[in-house]
């Protein structure tokens, strides 16, 4: 079964808007989740690359705290997301997409070899996987968007 363009734009969009919701709630999660225990088998695999022993109290509080640290920033690159996916989607025009592309394509590399150099595989199926769900969909909006700024129908 073959969508036409225009349905085609509307899903991918659509999925673009879910993504950018999903990582707002996991901005707020790690922002306000670190002592619910909702988290402690993600901290433990992050104290397992530093730590051969169980970690200090006082390293888990710093992790905690960081972590938090850093859903705050991810509830921000959500919030940017949401509005370049709005931009593109209401305005039609490639530049949107391109700027979440290079946005993405700046971000990966940096996190796997951070990642990677601290031993956290995990980290590296996650960043693939972004890039697998989120590249394809914002290349073909992008060239869809561009041919038609080029050669409106």
């Amino acid at each position: 079964m073959s969508l036409s363009p225009p349905t085609h734009r509307r899903l991918l969009v659509a999925w673009l808007y879910l993504v950018a919701l999903a990582h707002l709630s996991g901005g707020m999660l790690l922002s306000w989740g670190g002592h619910s225990g909702l988290l402690d088998n993600y901290l433990s695999s992050v104290e397992q690359a530093f730590w051969t022993i169980d970690a200090p109290a006082a390293a888990r509080a710093q992790q905690v705290w960081w972590v938090a640290l850093f859903g705050a920033t991810l509830q921000a690159y959500a919030f940017c997301m949401l509005a370049l996916v709005h931009i593109g989607n209401t305005l039609k025009r490639p530049m949107a997409w391109g700027w979440l592309m290079a946005g993405l394509l700046l971000w990966a590399p940096q996190d796997i070899v951070i990642s990677l150099g601290a031993g956290m595989w995990s980290h590296l199926l996650v960043d693939l996987l972004a890039l697998l769900v989120l590249l394809p969909p914002l290349f073909w909006l992008y060239r869809h968007d561009r041919r038609h700024l080029i050669n409106p129908p």
